[in-house]
């Protein structure tokens, strides 16, 4: 998965990028922070992952 699109799959569960890292952008809805690797293309199990953990976050 292109990691542009993980981060519209972010923002439209209402996450928003808080910080740029070298290696990773974090991401924060509330008090709940996740970490996107800064790659181009993210491994599919690692996408699937970071959104199972982002949606949980919402519950």
């Amino acid at each position: 998965m292109k990691r542009r699109e993980l981060e519209e799959r972010l923002r439209a569960i209402g996450w928003s990028l808080v910080r740029r890292g070298r290696r990773h952008d974090v991401w924060a809805c509330g008090e709940r922070e996740v970490a996107v690797p800064r790659h181009i293309e993210i491994n599919e199990y690692t996408a699937r992952a970071i959104l199972r953990s982002a949606k949980g976050a919402k519950s």
